[in-house]
């Protein structure tokens, strides 16, 4: 707990068993007062090492997608009263060791999202391919200049949030797959956010989670219709389903799939 908010991490998994206690191990428990765990249909054992390390751990009965799996994250830690929530992939990409800092410049109520981003480090030595390195880029002018913003990424996966965004935002209305986190970004900005970043090295390795070439042409290709349908929406010439008044909201009577509730 931090300035008196609960500070809750969420961690989307799939087949994250060989990094999830690794991740887990440097989480800061003094400032993080609970950790939530999805898994989306795993085919290893990361459900049952959740169980084990006391995670409060929730299963899809199938697999729904890195965007549907961020719902139920961001479900469950609403209804848990989370005044602070940090996305944290627990595949040991992103160091924990940056959770009290993203949970600070929250609860000060100095941002209300912030980035933790790889382009403020060096993150070809941290291993990020190079073809997405430039793609990243690419993309990150693309946005930058279609979404009137100044951020240094749009594509990390290492995230935190005040409550009333979440609240506010339609998430429910996004995508179940990966181009989930750029809607949620536009959004973001769209919605009149104030965003904030901090740099964070990152390691690229075997184990960890990276989707290949063909989804990254697929993702950075959403990504350009994000930023111009946000302009659209933006300058009143069109609106697409999420940029639209009656978008829907995340259910928070939705019943999720517990597989392991801690008390």
């Amino acid at each position: 707990m931090l300035n008196g908010k609960k500070i809750v991490v969420v961690m989307p998994a799939y087949n994250a068993e060989k990094t999830l206690e690794k991740t887990y191990s440097e989480i800061y428990k003094e400032v993080v007062d609970e950790i939530i765990l999805t898994d989306d249909n795993s085919q290893d054992s990361t459900k049952n090492l959740a169980k084990e390390l006391n995670i409060t751990t929730i299963v899809h009965k199938e697999n729904k997608g890195y965007g549907a799996n961020q719902k139920s994250c961001y479900i469950a830690a609403l209804n848990s009263n989370a005044d602070i929530i940090i996305m944290l992939h627990p595949d040991y990409q992103y160091t924990p060791k940056l959770i009290p800092a993203i949970a600070s410049m929250l609860a000060f109520e100095e941002y209300d999202v912030v980035l933790a981003s790889r382009m403020l480090s060096n993150a070809l030595a941290g291993g990020m391919p190079l073809y997405k390195y430039i793609a990243n880029k690419f993309l990150t002018a693309f946005q930058n200049f279609f979404m009137n913003q100044h951020l240094s990424e749009y594509h990390t996966g290492y995230r935190g949030f005040k409550r009333e965004v979440l609240e506010k935002l339609p998430l429910a209305d996004c995508d179940n797959d990966f181009i989930f986190d750029n809607e949620m970004l536009a959004l973001i900005a769209y919605y009149g956010f104030n965003i904030g970043e901090i740099s964070c090295p990152t390691k690229y390795f075997p184990e960890a989670s990276s989707i290949n070439f063909t989804r990254s042409c697929k993702y950075g290709l959403g990504c350009l219709a994000v930023s111009i349908k946000y302009l659209l929406a933006y300058a009143g010439i069109y609106k697409s389903k999420i940029f639209k008044q009656n978008a829907k909201k995340l259910d928070l009577k939705s019943e999720l799939p517990y597989f392991h509730k801690c008390d």
